[in-house]
């Protein structure tokens, strides 16, 4: 292996360097039996992360024209609250936040289907914690959504 090789193993990750050498690790999502692409199969980060910035960006609006007189006091206090609030809710009963379903995700439970209250009360704990979220599967799923026995799919 010459170092271009090496470098190119290295900018990929462990995963790619793995399958350059023939391991298998399928398709995000195959051991959880989802379908690899289209409805019901496993979110991408980017989807989520513009799902959670719509949230986020919903939640401040409704902070700061609402509630709160400065800026500062509604993206430090009342934005993170209305948002807790907004995905217990709405996780909890319908299974999509506002900027979920306008980027075409729902997150189901893994043994029925649908997200009970409590679950998405755990998700959303884990997730204001910041690191569960961080930290991924080889599914792409965070450790907020193992732990919560949910993933994040596409409809």
């Amino acid at each position: 292996m010459d170092n271009r090789q090496a470098m190119g193993a290295w900018l990929s990750g462990p995963r790619a360097a793995m399958e350059d050498v023939g391991a298998d690790f399928g398709y995000r999502g195959e051991q959880l039996g989802l379908p690899e692409e289209g409805p019901g199969s496993i979110a991408r980060p980017g989807r989520r992360l513009g799902a959670l910035a719509v949230d986020w960006g919903l939640c401040l609006l409704i902070a700061y024209g609402l509630i709160a007189d400065s800026y500062n006091e509604a993206a430090r206090v009342w934005a993170p609250l209305i948002l807790f609030v907004l995905l217990v809710l709405t996780l909890g009963s319908v299974g999509s936040t506002p900027g979920k379903r306008l980027f075409g995700l729902r997150v189901v439970a893994l043994d029925t289907g649908r997200v009970n209250p409590m679950r998405a009360l755990l998700r959303t704990v884990l997730l204001f914690l910041a690191v569960p979220a961080l930290i991924w599967d080889r599914d792409g799923r965070g450790l907020h959504d193992r732990l919560a026995r949910t993933v994040q799919v596409r409809i």
